[in-house]
C-alpha cells in the first residue's frame, strides 16, 4: 500500500479513500439520480463515489461545484484555480492542491506560478495581481473573520472587479470546505502503476 503523500505537487495523486465508495452497478436510483452532473463533466471519481452515499448532499454539492468554478464571466478559470490553491497550501490538502495547480498550469500555460507557490507556499512572491488573488485566498483560509476592506481594497487596486472578487471569495470557500471533507474520508497517495 502507498504511503500517504504530504508535500505539493502537480503531479495529480491517488485519492484512497477510508470510506467505501458505492459500486456504480449497486447504486440505488436516487444515486444515480446524484450522480448525473459529476463535478467537470468528466469521469466518476472515488471521491464522488463516496459523496454518493448521501445522494441528498451530492445533488446539492455538484451544480454549487460547477457554477463555482466553470461558470461564465467574472474571474478566469486559471484563476479560480489559483485561489483553490492558496486554499489548498494553506489547509494542507495536497490532492485538492494538485488538481487546480495542474489545471491552472494547463489553462495559464504558466508552470512558475505553482512552482514559486509549492517551494515558498504563502510566501510565494508573484505578479501583482496574482499575487492579490493568492494572498486573499490564503488570508481568507488562515482566518476568515481578519478578511477586511482593505483586503477588498487590495483585489480592485490589483484590476479584479466585483463578480471577480464573488468568484474568488466562492472558490476560496468552496475549497476551504472541499479541503476538510477530503481530508476526513481518504488520503493522497501516489498513483499505482
Amino acid at each position: 500500500m502507498s504511503d500517504v503523500l504530504h508535500d505539493f505537487t502537480t503531479t495529480v495523486p491517488h485519492w484512497r479513500p477510508r470510506v467505501t465508495p458505492i459500486k456504480l452497478e449497486d447504486a440505488t436510483p436516487d444515486q444515480l439520480d446524484a450522480l448525473k452532473v459529476t463535478p467537470s463533466n468528466t469521469k466518476v471519481s472515488d471521491y464522488v463515489l463516496v459523496l454518493a452515499r448521501d445522494s441528498e448532499t451530492l445533488r446539492e454539492r455538484t451544480p454549487l461545484f460547477n457554477a463555482i468554478m466553470y461558470n461564465r464571466g467574472g474571474m478566469s478559470r486559471a484563476e479560480r484555480e489559483l485561489g483553490a490553491v492558496g486554499t489548498s497550501v494553506v489547509n494542507r490538502c495536497v490532492y485538492c492542491a494538485a488538481v487546480h495547480a495542474s489545471r491552472y498550469n494547463v489553462l495559464a500555460k504558466d508552470t512558475g506560478v505553482m512552482e514559486r507557490i509549492f517551494t515558498d507556499e504563502d510566501k510565494a512572491e508573484l505578479d501583482p495581481r496574482q499575487q492579490a488573488i493568492f494572498d486573499f485566498s490564503v488570508k481568507l483560509s488562515q482566518t476568515p473573520p481578519e478578511v477586511s476592506k482593505a483586503d477588498m481594497e487590495a483585489l480592485k487596486a490589483a484590476g479584479l472587479d466585483p463578480a471577480e472578487i464573488l468568484d474568488l471569495v466562492l472558490s476560496s470557500a468552496l475549497f476551504g470546505w472541499a479541503n476538510r471533507l477530503m481530508h476526513t474520508l481518504g488520503d493522497p497517495v501516489e498513483k499505482e502503476d
